[in-house]
């Protein structure tokens, strides 16, 4: 069951009474009110004037308390605040440039007080905080445009790449700006939300509250969009979402972990619609791009680390930004509670694993399923496969194990590298292995093999 949405509700709300008021009488008390902000179980609603609100008050609250519970399915208190009337959205004009190409303009409107925290947005993932290299060069530069003009020159925009490159970072960098210095209302979402969200829609009969919180809003963030992949109802909702929010110019950005032109059973018609905006996609950080990672990450946790152990973590950790911010937060946590300073020895010492075998970027369920089909004196098809002999299943429930420990993949996603089978199966057999791992004692030292000769053929692909 979500979170109600009370602006969704407020907008819903607004429609209906304007199907049952007369034009006119809609116009003149309804048109200046706007949603401010949520309570448990209350709305705050803004009036330009004493006298409006009175009038409200007076005439109209009865109804509107009565269309909020029929919208929402619960009682909600209406609260009305004096906040004068809503100045019209204006985009400054844009310099004048002699013999110069045109930049985007910023948004200089600011909200009249500051707007309080968007919960759907980490205060952390900001543009300060994203190092800027030559692997994610022009998707930074895209990212600042369109942060400073929305729903212009770039959109949608769509960023891609493997997993803990920053995609999710960027993203959110974007609604942080544009949050902070507008008064547009910035919707970020995963997909597994944004679907959840339809589903609860479809089962309660209240698609209409769905559809009037993601197509009226003016900025809107999808993380991982290719779990939509093989769901066309939800598909169907985002091509109409897409569509909506594109025509009224408002912006849209996405994140993925693979190019959209190679995401399966995904609707041709959405891959169209993000041909119109532009792609950017994130690399494995360079070596100075690493170091200048670990130097920030340290700065913000206030530790004082050498450039020595900078330069052995930078060379050795090459995977991702994940894994590399990862190793470092683990090396300050031992040395905090160590009572120890960082130094070159401790950090070898602590990071051997890592720096022995690391978690190569290119680790794959194909490399995952040939290591243990070889392990198991099987092929790949026979995992792949619907076999059910004992040394089979076990093997193929190891591998679907191995799989979501050692990787970032999704029960769905692993359970397409084994024949297609559903995430309720994967699910199914990695709580087989963790129930052998409480019984069996002779199941960790395998898993602690088979990961072994999994990281040695990684290093070797």
């Amino acid at each position: 069951m979500v979170d109600l949405d009370y602006e969704g509700i407020w907008n819903e709300t607004l429609i209906q009474l304007r199907n049952d008021l007369r034009e006119e009488e809609f116009s003149g008390w309804f048109s200046d009110m706007r949603y401010m902000r949520s309570g448990e179980n209350s709305v705050v609603i803004g009036v330009p004037s004493a006298f409006h609100r009175d009038k409200v008050k007076s005439y109209y609250k009865n109804i509107i308390n009565s269309k909020i519970t029929e919208v929402s399915g619960k009682d909600i208190a209406l609260e009305l605040e004096i906040v004068g009337k809503r100045a019209e959205k204006k985009q400054p004009s844009p310099p004048k440039l002699s013999g110069k190409e045109d930049i985007p303009v910023e948004k200089t409107q600011k909200p009249k007080e500051k707007r309080g925290k968007n919960s759907q947005l980490r205060d952390d993932y900001t543009f300060e905080r994203y190092i800027k290299g030559e692997n994610n060069n022009f998707a930074v530069n895209a990212a600042h445009a369109i942060s400073k003009n929305p729903g212009k020159a770039y959109n949608p925009f769509l960023i891609y790449g493997g997993v803990g490159l920053g995609k999710t970072h960027l993203m959110q960098a974007i609604g942080n700006h544009i949050y902070d210095n507008t008064d547009y209302r910035v919707i970020c979402i995963t997909s597994e939300s944004f679907l959840n969200e339809y589903l609860d829609g479809l089962d309660q009969d209240k698609m209409n509250i769905f559809k009037n919180k993601y197509r009226y809003t003016d900025v809107l963030l999808i993380d991982d969009i290719q779990f939509f992949t093989a769901k066309p109802g939800v598909q169907e909702e985002l091509f109409h979402t897409f569509n909506a929010l594109l025509d009224a110019k408002k912006q849209l950005v996405f994140t993925c972990d693979r190019p959209i032109s190679e995401l399966k059973k995904f609707d041709e018609r959405l891959i169209s619609r993000f041909e119109l905006g532009i792609k950017a996609d994130l690399q494995p950080p360079r070596y100075e791009e690493r170091c200048a990672i670990l130097k920030a990450t340290a700065q913000v946790r206030g530790v004082m680390i050498s450039d020595e152990v900078i330069d052995i973590m930078g060379k050795n950790i090459s995977s991702n930004v994940r894994d590399l911010i990862s190793a470092l937060n683990n090396l300050i946590a031992y040395t905090e509670l160590m009572g120890k300073p960082i130094t070159m020895e401790i950090a070898q010492l602590h990071l051997k694993d890592i720096f022995s075998t690391p978690r190569m970027a290119n680790l794959t369920m194909d490399i995952i399923i040939r290591v243990t089909a070889e392990y198991f004196g099987l092929t790949p098809n026979d995992l792949k496969g619907k076999k059910k002999s004992q040394n089979v299943v076990f093997a193929r429930q190891l591998a679907m194990y191995m799989g979501r420990e050692m990787t970032d993949y999704s029960t769905t996603e692993i359970g397409q590298d084994f024949g297609g089978k559903d995430h309720t199966t994967v699910m199914h057999s990695i709580n087989k292995i963790k129930g052998k791992l409480l019984t069996d004692p002779t199941i960790e030292p395998t898993i602690d093999n088979l990961r072994r000769s999994i990281k040695e053929f990684s290093a070797k692909y």
